[in-house]
């Protein structure tokens, strides 16, 4: 049998508001995610026991926590009889960048057992299993434009998105999630949570409409991202320097910024251009699905 295989797309909050912290110190949210089409790649040869291969530029840096392994076991707490085998990862995106990196494999590892296991996929409750990995890994499954609430457990499909072209810009800066959240430093909320009436965002008929939705949000953990690691802001000056770029903010807890652009060209031109003046920079043209 031909190892089945899944992308992991990196995830980018569009807009990322922080309502207050929870008693149990986890952040309630809202929040428009998307996915490009770009991102980790991970396979799966199906047999009898769990192994795991890690390859790609970032390999080095990934920590020994990996989600892939408690994805799958979790699963197999549900179904004891669930067949694992191989995988194999290899990781495209940085670490510790803003970009939903190990929640996007751990999601990956779950649609890979299932369609591995369809005599038992009907008896598996991805969402539920994805929930107690991770805050991200639910939005994750799906791999399309949602709205996100709670800690990020509850999510909502949005329509579809204009074509929107984007570029990745990460500056090799590796910024830790709870260390942004404590610089931004949110009340206690009174009860532990809050129920958000919010509705959910769009349609957006064109990108016109997109932008002007995001112009009147933001993304929360920017200020305090930008205290910690100052030297970041120069690849949002970079981004919004090159032709054609039209919006860019810091996706989650950072460090990777996205631009977005009027065509793919326009994206495909800044790109080369930031990759050529600094080549160390992780720099990736694409598309929001």
């Amino acid at each position: 049998m031909a190892p089945l295989t899944e992308l992991a797309a990196a995830k980018i909050n569009l807009t990322l508001e922080i309502l207050g912290r929870r008693p149990d110190g986890y952040h309630e949210l809202v929040s428009l995610v998307a996915f490009a089409g770009f991102g980790d790649r991970l396979s799966l040869q199906p047999g009898p026991r769990f192994g795991l291969q890690v390859d790609g530029p970032f390999a080095d840096v990934l920590g020994a926590d990996n989600l892939i392994e408690r994805a799958v076991r979790r699963a197999q707490e549900q179904a004891p009889a669930l067949t694992s085998g191989r995988f194999r990862l290899e990781k495209t995106l940085p670490v510790a960048a803003g970009l939903g990196g190990g929640s996007a494999d751990a999601a990956a590892a779950l649609r890979l057992v299932a369609r591995a296991n369809p005599e038992h996929a009907g008896g598996l409750d991805l969402r539920a299993i994805a929930a107690g990995i991770g805050a991200d890994v639910t939005v994750c499954l799906e791999q399309r434009a949602a709205w996100m609430r709670g800690i990020g457990e509850q999510v909502a499909c949005v329509p579809p998105l204009p074509e929107t072209h984007v570029v990745l810009v990460n500056p090799g800066v590796a910024l830790a999630t709870a260390e942004v959240y404590a610089v931004l430093g949110v009340p206690l909320l009174d009860g532990g949570s809050v129920a958000s009436a919010l509705e959910t965002p769009g349609p957006f008929p064109d990108l016109d409409a997109l932008l002007a939705y995001l112009d009147a949000r933001g993304n929360d953990l920017e200020a305090p991202a930008l205290r910690l690691a100052p030297e970041i802001a120069e690849a949002r000056d970079r981004l919004l320097a090159a032709a054609g770029c039209r919006f860019a903010r810091l996706s989650g807890s950072g460090a990777t910024w996205f631009g977005i652009f009027g065509t793919h060209a326009e994206a495909e031109r800044a790109a080369a251009r930031i990759r050529a003046d600094r080549p160390g920079w992780w720099v990736v043209a694409s598309s929001l699905n």
